[in-house]
């Protein structure tokens, strides 16, 4: 079926609020209601009846909040230069600011409630059993719960952590020039994060080296103070894992979402086992690239030239509708009404927010924000947001409120899932050699970055942990050691580990968010077994599939995937995830 986009490709937000004024009416409504529930403070659950009425307000706050968030969110993003749009978004700021002080009392004294007291309290009021699972997962923290003067002093020290990550972007962002280099064209370019992957695709190699030690330079001359940051930012991390009474602060982190510790050690050592077909992927770039001595910046140079292709964004999105088609009707049929009814921002314009995301909340459709530019990788970039989008569509028409949102740990999944079936597609239409050449070149590269290099900082992650639990510190030569080791470890003998490379780790952002990054290498392993089982016919993939993306935070999410087919606490999908990478680098060998 052809789609009907309309001609104005901005999206809707009256589909959220008529106008701002009816923003202006909800918000008060929401600070009405934190009042309302601050009001419930040492009688939160009373008594069954008690207890329901505190989280069916608890849950109405959240939803109306989060319903203004979203459509603040969209509103500044669209022209981030407006005063009205950052006007609202400091209103909502200052609001949520004061929600979390006012509500801060609340899982404590859910917690406090007890298993046996809220069984009882489910006896007496059966309305209660749809807070079971939510109830349980408290019930699961009490542990770790320390006594209010105790709650207090590390709600504070948590805040003072986060301020590590401001000293990095203060130091890095602000207070730092851009450097300059030689360009090709003899005229100096400025070295920044925002032109790092357009550089070192250039064909030019001095060039890009250039950039590439001028950049890390940066980086490298402000390693001392780089790294006492992260060392700061570490130690906050175990000092608040060891004051709630857990053994390292990898444990305490993943038991935030539930994920059991052997999925990560599972991750490490299945990657670290099977890093031949990375190393193999490097040795051929050299050979195809001509250079005896491979650097990191010779990774993004395109070893195939991209065909004079353009997907204007209604072809693009009739592919990604076709791609999609072994979903079924009903996923089709959504993907529709977001392709047809503006809920997508689809072109750039001046003082738009960059990148591209999808948002959502429940009572509302999801929205997307892209900066679309007529390239593959914008097809791409496409399909990823609509997949993330889908999965809330599932998850909030299938669950409650309490349990439509989904995980960190899944929320990778289905958005890559999308991904992995558009290339499928593509490969399986291929108009010329050239394209398929460019296509397996692109997976590879996707491969590279999302599974091995984020195994590699997860583990780099692990052993910094590791070393401060046991009493060391983390000096500037030991954590660019590490990072130096890691990647010999990783890539093998054919990169060349400079200086440059030993400074990498202090340009990573995701670091100031403890053991997160691991969940990209999860993710695109959960999503490349999953689209196997759709592609290949497995019965039933396609139900089990659904079933996940319907699940919301109903179950845990290593449990939520096992409803997909796919078991991350075993090493079998990392092992799909090699040899998606092996297969693909051995066609492109056939083609090269």
């Amino acid at each position: 079926m052809d789609l009907k986009i309309k001609q104005d490709k901005s999206w809707n937000l009256a589909d959220m609020f008529a106008d701002d004024a009816a923003w202006e009416k909800q918000m008060q409504k929401v600070a009405a209601l934190g009042e309302k529930l601050a009001a419930r403070k040492g009688r939160a659950a009373a008594d069954a009846q008690s207890l329901l009425e505190t989280l069916r307000l608890s849950d109405e706050l959240n939803c109306k909040g989060g319903q203004c968030a979203v459509y603040a969110e969209c509103r500044f993003h669209t022209d981030m230069s407006a005063a009205r749009g950052k006007e609202m978004n400091g209103q909502l700021q200052i609001l949520f600011t004061r929600l979390g002080e006012q509500t801060a009392f609340l899982e404590p004294e859910l917690m406090r409630c007890g298993r046996e007291q809220f069984e009882n309290f489910c006896s007496d009021c059966p309305d209660l059993a749809l807070y079971r699972r939510m109830m349980e997962d408290l019930f699961d923290r009490a542990d770790h719960l320390l006594d209010d003067a105790g709650e207090a002093l590390l709600t504070r020290m948590a805040d003072l952590g986060g301020g590590y990550r401001q000293v990095f972007d203060d130091l890095v962002i602000n207070d730092t020039p851009a450097p300059q280099v030689e360009g090709p064209d003899g005229e100096p370019v400025k070295v920044t994060e925002a032109g790092y992957f357009s550089a070192l695709q250039n064909a030019d190699r001095p060039f890009r080296a250039r950039y590439y030690n001028a950049l890390l330079g940066m980086y490298g001359g402000h390693i001392n103070t780089l790294s006492s940051s992260y060392y700061g930012r570490v130690r906050a991390d175990v000092y608040l894992a060891k004051s709630r009474r857990y053994p390292t602060a990898r444990a305490a982190k993943l038991a935030a979402n539930f994920v059991p510790e052997e999925v990560y050690d599972n991750l490490i050592a299945t990657v670290r086992a099977n890093c031949g077909p990375l190393q193999e992927y490097v040795a051929l770039r050299k050979k195809v690239l001509g250079i005896d001595d491979f650097h990191f910046y010779d990774f993004f140079l395109p070893l195939t030239e991209e065909p004079p292709r353009t997907y204007p964004f209604e072809e693009a999105a009739q592919l990604v509708l076709e791609a999609t088609a072994p979903l079924g009707e009903d996923y089709a049929e959504k993907m529709r009404r977001a392709l047809e009814n503006r809920w997508i921002d689809v072109y750039p314009k001046d003082n738009k927010q960059s990148g591209a995301y999808s948002t959502g909340t429940y009572g509302f459709h999801p929205y997307m924000l892209l900066n679309y530019d007529n390239t593959l990788e914008d097809v791409f970039t496409l399909v990823h947001e609509l997949g993330h989008s889908m999965h809330t569509m599932y998850s909030c028409e299938s669950q409650p409120f309490v349990y439509s949102d989904y995980s960190i740990f899944c929320a990778e999944v289905a958005s890559t899932t999308n991904e992995q079936l558009l290339y499928y597609y593509l490969l399986g239409h291929c108009e010329s050699d050239d394209l398929r050449r460019l296509l397996l070149s692109k997976h590879l590269d996707d491969l590279r970055s999302t599974f091995y290099r984020q195994t590699m900082l997860a583990d780099f992650e692990m052993q910094t942990h590791a070393r401060v639990e046991a009493g060391q510190p983390l000096l500037p030569d030991v954590l660019c050691d590490i990072h130096a080791q890691l990647n010999r470890d990783y890539y093998g003998p054919e990169l060349v580990v400079d200086k440059s490379l030993s400074y990498e780790w202090s340009r990573i952002p995701h670091y100031y968010r403890a053991f997160y990054v691991y969940q990209y290498a999860t993710g695109i392993s959960a999503a490349i077994a999953i689209a196997n089982r759709i592609r290949t016919g497995v019965p039933g993939a396609v139900e089990d599939y659904k079933k996940f993306l319907c699940g919301g935070c109903s179950e845990h999410p290593i449990e939520l995937l096992r409803y997909a087919g796919v078991d991350m606490a075993q090493p079998q999908p990392i092992l799909d995830a090699v040899a998606e990478f092996r297969d693909t680098l051995e066609e492109l060998k056939k083609l090269l």
